[in-house]
C-alpha cells in the first residue's frame, strides 16, 4: 500500500515536505532589522495613562484614545488601571541610549 501510495505521489510528498521545511526554517530565520523599539515607562505614584499621554504627545502621532488603547492592547491593561512600580510600554520609538522594548507584534500608525 505504501509503495504504490510512494510510487503515485513521491513527486507531490517531496514537494510537500520541502515546502514546509522552507517555510518553517523562512520563519525561525525572519527577523526584521527594523524591528520597532519602543519606550519603556515606569508607572510613579499618581500616573495615569492619560496624563503619560499627554507628557509624550510630541513624541507621537496618536490620539490620546488611540495611545490608551494601544497601551492596554500591548501590555495587557484592562480599563485604564495602571500601579506604581508597573513598566509598560508606550508607543513612542526609543532614542539611542533610552530604555526600550522590542514588540515584533505591534504597528505605530503614523
Amino acid at each position: 500500500m505504501m509503495k504504490k501510495l510512494w510510487d503515485s505521489y513521491s513527486y507531490a510528498i517531496i514537494l510537500f515536505v520541502l515546502s514546509l521545511a522552507a517555510s518553517f526554517i523562512l520563519v525561525l530565520l525572519m527577523e526584521t532589522p527594523d524591528s520597532e523599539k519602543f519606550v519603556k515607562v515606569t508607572i510613579s505614584e499618581g500616573d495615569s495613562l492619560w496624563e503619560i499621554a499627554e507628557n509624550f504627545s510630541a513624541e507621537h502621532s496618536l490620539s490620546a484614545d488611540e495611545f490608551i488603547s494601544w497601551v492596554e492592547q500591548n501590555n495587557g491593561i484592562a480599563g485604564g488601571r495602571i500601579f506604581p512600580g508597573d513598566e509598560i510600554v508606550i508607543p513612542v520609538k526609543a532614542a539611542e541610549g533610552q530604555p526600550y522594548t522590542e514588540l515584533a507584534s505591534s504597528e505605530l500608525n503614523e
